[in-house]
């Protein structure tokens, strides 16, 4: 049996704020033709509000047939067509994604329990991912193996984004990113690097820089699924996203929105 991999954590610097942004917006993800899942998580340009958007892109049915719904504190993926999903695996595709209750948990699977259940004021996020995570590993979707990226906040000041991979040898690559939460500013975690070919490679390197500009849930929620869309003549691989902006992680107090793309072609569709 292949021993628990190492968590390896690297403490990052958001980008200077006086120099040219490596991201316009939300523009890394228009360079990333398929991402897969996404987690963001910053602060928006007031300062007043952490933000956290998880977003879901599926290219088979199976995975199109999903929406994310909101439920009090949490935001879960639920299904739309349960009969695509009979052959499917849906212990990978219907999950609670996102956790607000005096802490924040997210992630793209059915980790995020596991994350909120950890709890110890002397940790820091991404110690807490650490030991949250220690026995997970990547999803056993071959020939994919998806990784597992998550993220958690335990203060209004810092953050953490986790990515679990497969290593070459068959066993798990595990790596945590701290960084300090700064107004219009996030770091962005996908489960694959962009490239629409099979198999998916995964994400590469660090989180990537981000400008959140969005001064609402609703709107930073419609700049990333915007982002998300198809060039042109391209399949449009989008099915949700969800936006967080959290005033008081204490007393849990937050706005939200969700932009599911079943729901918006709906109702697009009875105008």
């Amino acid at each position: 049996m292949t021993p628990p991999a190492r968590c390896v954590i690297k403490y990052l610097r958001m980008k200077n704020s006086t120099a040219k942004p490596k991201a316009e917006g939300v523009s890394a993800l228009r360079e990333m033709a398929y991402p897969g899942r996404v987690i963001i998580i910053g602060k928006d340009p007031t300062g007043e509000n952490v933000v956290v958007v998880y977003s879901i892109t599926g290219r088979s049915p199976s995975s199109q047939a999903r929406r994310i719904v909101f439920e009090s504190n949490r935001a879960l993926v639920k299904p739309t067509d349960e009969a695509l999903l009979a052959d499917a695996d849906a212990e990978l595709l219907i999950y609670p994604a996102i956790f607000v209750a005096r802490r924040i948990s997210v992630s793209n699977g059915r980790q995020t329990p596991a994350i909120h259940a950890i709890w110890d004021p002397e940790l820091n996020p991404a110690e807490l991912l650490c030991r949250a995570l220690g026995k997970w590993t990547y999803e056993p979707d071959f020939p994919n193996f998806t990784p597992r990226i998550s993220g958690c906040v335990i203060s209004p000041d810092s953050a953490a984004l986790s990515i679990i991979k497969r290593a070459k040898g068959g066993g798990s690559l595990k790596n945590t990113f701290e960084f300090p939460l700064t107004p219009g500013e996030g770091k962005m975690v996908a489960t694959y690097s962009g490239e629409n070919i099979d198999p998916l490679p995964p994400f590469q390197g660090e989180p990537r820089d981000v400008n959140l500009t969005g001064v609402t849930p609703r709107k930073t929620a419609e700049a990333i699924y915007a982002a998300l869309g198809p060039a042109q003549s391209d399949q449009d691989f989008r099915v949700a996203t969800a936006c967080v902006f959290i005033q008081d992680l204490e007393h849990e107090i937050f706005a939200k929105a969700v932009i599911n793309r079943h729901e918006r072609t709906h109702h697009e569709q009875d105008r």
